[in-house]
């Protein structure tokens, strides 16, 4: 399976690369994705999804160590947090720097720490964060298994990547917490 996952990734990186958007599995459900620091291609993807630009989008990193080169400052409570909670959780930072003005809300970026093995290796591959948005138009409900994601969201990204298809496994949306300052955050969603 990891060959598979490799050539994957390599396939997925050749697509992003040329600014396009790709149709993949994450550690939660069925994503959209592109280059985080393409802005014409995280455009797509809110033309894609009929999302106003108002509602921002997340990034994947495949490590902490790369918080820094998004975010100002990093709370040490958020790294605590990292490795206390068990599911896939996404915190909303502000003072975010690196990352083009459309995948920021007021200065703000939610990121999440990918525990997924092909987000992984193609992270590594584009040396980019990887927009990562649910695999849908705005207001219907997300995709939990690749089945449920509609035609019209599979002919407008430029690949679909060719995993994990046929899997159903349990699905978790991620935690969502927003910190205020270095000590506080509010939990946005469990």
């Amino acid at each position: 399976m990891t060959s598979n996952i490799t050539n994957e990734a390599i396939r997925a990186f050749e697509t992003l690369k040329k600014g396009g958007t790709i149709l993949y599995p994450t550690d939660t459900i069925w994503g959209i994705g592109c280059d985080a620091k393409n802005e014409k291609a995280i455009n797509k993807i809110y033309q894609i999804k009929q999302r106003p630009e108002s509602k921002s989008l997340i990034i994947l990193l495949n490590n902490k160590e790369s918080l820094s080169k998004y975010v100002e400052k990093v709370p040490l409570i958020a790294l605590d947090l990292m490795d206390q909670i068990d599911k896939p959780l996404t915190i909303i930072y502000p003072n975010a720097k690196n990352l083009p003005s459309c995948l920021l809300t007021e200065g703000t970026i939610a990121i999440r720490i990918t525990k997924n093995e092909f987000c992984s290796k193609l992270i590594q591959l584009l040396d980019s964060p990887l927009v990562s948005t649910s695999a849908n138009t705005s207001g219907d409900m997300p995709p939990l298994i690749f089945k449920q994601v509609s035609n019209y969201i599979k002919n407008k990204v430029d690949y679909t990547v060719n995993l994990y298809q046929n899997e159903i496994k349990e699905v978790k949306a991620s935690t969502i917490i927003r910190f205020i300052n270095d000590f506080e955050f509010e939990v946005i969603r469990d």
